[in-house]
């Protein structure tokens, strides 16, 4: 088991982690920048250190910092948490050559992910459905017999990165060449890769995610599916598990070939295959070689500690939980609680003058955020999550409700009035809410 891990990370994450080395055992080195230097994650780690100025690619993005720290303070694990450098391959790499272990993949396997093309190559050998597609767009005529095979509209996306940067809806053919332009030069601003490729565009899916765990003896577990299609500009704002339209048979068959999938890549530690799900049918997008923001969710419903257990497997340990044990039970809603105005989506850093957070059954807030706490400009507006668990769906929304209602944050906007409004439409309620869902509300 490790001694000592160092955090890369910094909010609610950074705390998140924390917490878990606390009840493993494991010392814990939190890092940050001089922006954070009364965080939360800060206050509680049992070293802290700081590797740089207050912007991100100063400081959480700052790899040789990181190393130093780490070297430093001589740990013999790094988690990476999510975004920053998570699915940085090279990273990943440095680690590894600093015989330091990632807690995470191993870095060939962010690489093979991290390319949306070559990952869905893996899917597609492993029968797992994909979106049809086209990887080569500098043949015109290959366009238009791949327009018409799928028909328009098609999107063009980015092989790296994600985000929703380097992403174009085509819905005429006199704009296919400008939209494959445009992206190009996104991606190529935005990860460093101006390759794009072609898919068909589904106009009304549901963002369905699969989340898988697998240890280094070869042995793989899905543990059931989070539903996040309420999301803006490809951000998620509102995750559930289990999905109200999947049944157990849908469940227990895309399962399988996730499991079958990833058991082919030696794939270690946590990981999340994300699909597009229309007309009874998976398309798979992606796969997330980290922790995800919404993984409470399905803590929540399988009583399974998804850190702990991915700090277990990068610590070279057997997973103890078989796919017999898994059982999804009850259900679970998260709200993400964003500093920023709730029509307009502006940013809103400064200084929170009064808080209170919800309490009760059933009721969990991932925060590292306090009265008289400074929310830096410098990050993403995420300040915490609002998760609520009950043995079904409805008495789940009932509960999120009366939290929100009580979830106090004064001195900057935050969304948690637009939360309470989501949860209250028809849509939401029913369940058949889709990825459009956020374009049509007001």
């Amino acid at each position: 088991m490790f001694k000592k891990i160092l955090i890369a990370n910094r909010g609610e994450i950074a705390l998140r982690v924390l917490r878990a080395c606390q009840e493993l055992g494991i010392k814990t080195v939190a890092i940050h920048s001089e922006a954070d230097e009364s965080a939360m994650h800060v206050r509680m780690a049992d070293e802290s250190i700081c590797v740089g100025p207050a912007s991100a690619q100063s400081s959480y993005l700052n790899i040789p910092a990181i190393i130093t720290a780490a070297t430093l303070t001589n740990v013999d694990g790094i988690h990476p948490g999510y975004g920053f450098l998570s699915e940085n391959q090279r990273f990943a790499e440095i680690i590894e050559e600093h015989n330091i272990k990632f807690i995470g993949p191993h870095s060939k396997h962010i690489k093979i992910m991290g390319n949306k093309i070559d990952a869905k190559k893996i899917m597609d050998d492993n029968g797992v459905p994909t979106v049809p597609g086209l990887n080569e767009v500098s043949n015109k005529s290959e366009i238009e017999k791949f327009i018409k095979n799928v028909e328009l509209p098609i999107i063009v996306k980015a092989a790296s990165g994600g985000g929703g940067k380097g992403m174009r809806v085509v819905l005429n053919h006199e704009d296919i060449e400008n939209a494959i332009n445009s992206a190009k030069t996104e991606a190529k601003k935005s990860f460093n890769d101006d390759k794009v490729y072609l898919e068909k565009f589904l106009t009304t899916p549901k963002h369905i995610e699969i989340q898988i765990l697998a240890d280094g003896y070869g042995n793989v577990i899905t543990l059931g599916e989070r539903d996040c299609s309420i999301q803006r500009k490809h951000q998620k704002l509102i995750e559930e598990s289990p999905s109200e339209i999947l049944t157990n048979e849908k469940r227990k068959e895309i399962s399988d070939l996730c499991k079958k999938a990833v058991s082919s890549l030696g794939y270690e530690g946590v990981g999340t295959l994300e699909f597009l799900y229309e007309n009874n049918k998976f398309y798979f997008m992606e796969m997330n070689t980290r922790l995800q923001v919404e993984h409470p969710v399905t803590e929540m419903v399988t009583g399974i500690d998804l850190v702990k257990q991915q700090i277990l497997a990068a610590a070279g340990e057997k997973l103890s939980i078989s796919q017999n044990n898994i059982t999804l039970k009850g259900h679970s809603i998260e709200c993400r609680i964003n500093a920023e105005h709730s029509e307009t989506f502006i940013p809103s850093p400064g200084k929170i003058t009064q808080y209170h957070q919800p309490g009760g059954l059933g009721v969990r807030v991932d925060s590292a955020v306090y009265q008289g706490y400074i929310v830096p400009p410098h990050y993403d507006s995420m300040i915490g999550k609002l998760i609520t668990y009950a043995d079904n769906r409805s008495e789940c929304i009932k509960r999120m409700k009366r939290a929100l209602e009580e979830y106090v944050i004064m001195g900057i906007n935050t969304n948690i009035q637009m939360h309470q409004k989501i949860i209250m439409t028809e849509e939401f309620q029913s369940g058949k809410y889709d990825i459009n869902f956020m374009s049509t509300f007001n």
